[in-house]
């Protein structure tokens, strides 16, 4: 069994499937980057709330809504874990 050793530089993503963090953030990427990457995440979450509260969900299978549900929690996980880095940085300087 392989065992993760923590790493300053990179800090892993907070996940719910795998035991072993395989996505990582680099906590010493340039703030832009961060924020380019955080900002995405969070238009693109926004823009699929939006889609999904405009949709009618008659023609749903049962297990539609938890998979819309599903995406975007894991959005919003990235979204906090990105959020958490960046703050880390501000506090530093």
């Amino acid at each position: 069994m392989t065992t993760y050793e923590s790493n300053d530089r990179f800090t892993p993503i907070t996940q719910t499937a795998t035991t072993y963090p395989v996505l990582l953030i680099d906590t010493q990427a340039p703030l832009p980057e961060l924020h380019a990457c955080v900002s995405e995440r969070l238009h693109a979450t926004l823009d699929y709330l939006t889609l999904m509260a405009c949709t009618t969900l008659r023609d749903s299978a049962s297990t539609d809504l938890n998979t819309v549900t599903n995406v975007a929690r894991i959005l919003v996980q990235d979204v906090t874990d990105l959020f958490a880095v960046i703050e880390r940085r501000g506090l530093e300087d």
